[in-house]
């Protein structure tokens, strides 16, 4: 193929390759390849626009989190029209997705582009012919890596949504013939996103500040590190194995052990759970301070995060605070009450029976745990798991750290009282507010809100847990290659517990026990992190969590006394097997079909 047919010109605009500034582009306004990759600059900006698609989470959903669209939370717009009504209305079709990548429109269009880019710079960055730059080996090799892993990471956000979809390893030319495109399957694009992993793991990690790396500096927040590349493999072979995915490429018992090391790898280059207790006036518990700090690449004193949301603050005080906060705009994504029965008592006992949590459909009679002495109905916040006051503003918690008698009154005439105006959306529809990721000192003055981690420790000691007690039950341990502690499923939950302060879970469960007690662990753990949204469809349990969601109506009597009574939010219309994926945009259909003859339409749309 000559040349000129391979340059494959670009026209340079913001959708390709960022601003024009990035580039010194001839006087036409195009700039061939051979301009890109051999200048030192241009390909370093081309570089960090490949890696530049990994997304922002946070409140990037019409203002409100991904949990508002789940049964984590039920968001005070939810009669105002919008992505958040208009998700709950099932408004949802073909051509228009309330969910779809707040940040850039389409999700499928955006990390189609995000792979474009990547393919074009693996086909060209060792191409004699056009990278004729003389860069340094360790540098080239480990942008090499990083753009590989960032291509996987995109190829796990589109299945993660979709399903199986076409892999694109290279650039399509000008000739490519479209008619014999085809629809991967879900484990065909994970074995490629473990095997591009692979690949780049393969690359020697070199001594000093290039190549891919474990240890990067602060001022490098954004690179893709060699345990960004071990957690993308964890979350891929577990989703891969689990009911909704499952097709025989990755089995429980090759997911256990490519979890096991990715964590043992994490572990054994100094990741460990954060644990640092805050002063009393700043934070409740180490996990509750965790949330609202930003974490620091090089890892001196968070040595948990493995990657982080770059430039996105949660803005929780604004965008779900509570009344009393000055500046805020909306009470938006409230805590459900499924989420907040799902915290434990202190003793480690489940406040529900998990098997069966509610005696009615609309989940207004709790069907409680026989074996909890500690939960009292009258007094339902005490004496709970201390994850709980980290995340949730609740009825009575005080509401500053440093101000003993200010407190949130979320009963019917409090100064945060539940909303009884389908119209304000500036009180709780749910009876709590959201807690986690706030600082309580942030206001119109500071935002000292934290940054969402898209990666940490935590989901990789519950990504092995789930996946080895579902290969080989609860208490068979797993031995480490590379120098880490044999451990069983349950020792990394309690692991995870041991951080929270909570007691551990007892050895002899069945694998039927352990997996109720595992997925309200993962369920608190993880809580507005982006984890729940996908956990409930991947698990194929849509139909059993997002149909109702309650909230707490708190009344208070003339002696201060309060009666608690659960309400039933409105219906959402979201449980049909259907919302287990995305629809796929009409306009890719019809291409698509227009092309290979084939309806790649996910079922049900």
């Amino acid at each position: 193929m000559n040349r000129l047919f391979k340059t494959a010109i670009l026209l340079i605009c913001a959708a390709a390759l960022g601003s024009c500034a990035d580039l010194d582009i001839q006087s036409d306004g195009r700039v061939g390849y051979e301009d890109i990759f051999g200048h030192y600059e241009r390909t370093v900006n081309y570089y960090n626009r490949c890696i530049g698609y990994v997304p922002q989470i946070g409140f990037l959903y019409s203002n409100t989190p991904l949990a508002s669209f789940c049964d984590e939370a039920h968001d005070a717009s939810d009669y105002a029209d919008g992505p958040v009504s208009r998700w709950y209305r099932g408004y949802t079709s073909t051509t228009y997705n309330p969910l779809s990548c707040a940040w850039e429109g389409d999700c499928w269009t955006y990390y189609y582009q995000a792979i474009r880019h990547c393919n074009t710079f693996l086909s060209y960055i060792e191409d004699p012919e056009y990278a004729t730059y003389q860069f340094r080996d360790d540098e080239k090799q480990g942008w090499i890596a990083q753009v590989r892993v960032a291509r996987a990471f995109y190829y796990l956000q589109l299945i993660k949504r979709y399903g199986g979809v076409p892999l694109v390893r290279v650039p399509y030319g000008t000739k490519h013939d479209y008619s014999k495109d085809k629809r991967a399957t879900f484990g065909e694009v994970a074995a490629f996103i473990v095997s591009e992993c692979r690949r780049a793991l393969a690359v020697e990690e070199p001594d000093g500040n290039f190549g891919f790396r474990w240890n990067i500096n602060d001022n490098e927040r954004g690179k893709i590190t060699r345990a960004f590349a071990y957690a993308v493999m964890s979350e891929t072979v577990l989703y891969a194995a689990s009911p909704l995915w499952s097709d025989g490429t990755v089995s429980w018992q090759v997911a256990a052990e490519i979890t096991k090391e990715a964590l043992d790898q994490c572990l054994v280059h100094g990741f460990h759970l954060y644990d640092t207790k805050p002063d009393a006036t700043t934070a409740l518990n180490a996990y509750q301070y965790y949330f609202f700090t930003r974490s620091d690449p090089s890892r001196s004193w968070d040595k948990e995060t493995i990657f982080e949301s770059t430039s996105t603050r949660t803005n929780v005080w604004k965008l779900a605070g509570t009344p009393i906060t000055a500046g805020m705009e909306k009470a938006g994504a409230g805590p459900s009450q499924e989420l907040v029965d799902a915290y434990e008592t202190s003793d480690g006992q489940p406040v529900l029976d998990l098997a069966n949590p509610y005696v009615d459909a609309d989940h207004l009679v709790p069907n409680y745990n026989p074996a909890n002495k500690l939960y009292d109905p009258s007094d339902p916040y005490a004496n709970r798991d201390p994850r709980f006051y980290a995340s949730i503003y609740y009825n009575d918690c005080r509401r500053y750290l440093d101000d003993r008698m200010t407190l949130v009154q979320t009963y019917v005439g409090g100064n945060c009282g539940i909303s009884e105006s389908v119209t304000d959306t500036r009180f709780t529809r749910t009876g709590y507010y959201l807690r986690k990721f706030n600082d309580y000192r942030s206001g119109i003055d500071i935002d000292g809100d934290g940054f969402m981690r898209i990666f940490r420790l935590a989901e990789l000691y519950l990504n092995f847990a789930e996946a080895a007690y579902q290969a080989k039950g609860p208490d068979v341990l797993y031995t480490s290659v590379v120098g880490g502690s044999a451990i069983s499923a349950r020792g990394a939950v309690n692991a995870v517990r041991t951080r929270a302060g909570m007691p551990a879970l007892a050895r002899g469960m069945s694998r039927d026990e352990f997996e109720l007690r595992y997925r309200n662990e993962r369920r608190i753990e993880l809580a507005f992190e982006e984890h729940r949204f996908f956990d409930v469809r991947r698990w194929k349990i849509l139909d059993k969590t997002d149909a109702v969601v309650t909230g707490m109506k708190i009344t208070r009597a003339s002696d201060g006394t309060y009666d608690y009574r659960r309400v039933k939010m409105m219906e959402r219309n979201l449980s049909d097997d259907k919302y287990l994926m995305y629809p796929i945009n009409q306009t890719e259909v019809d291409k698509i079909e227009g092309f290979t003859g084939a309806n790649w339409q996910n079922p049900g749309w």
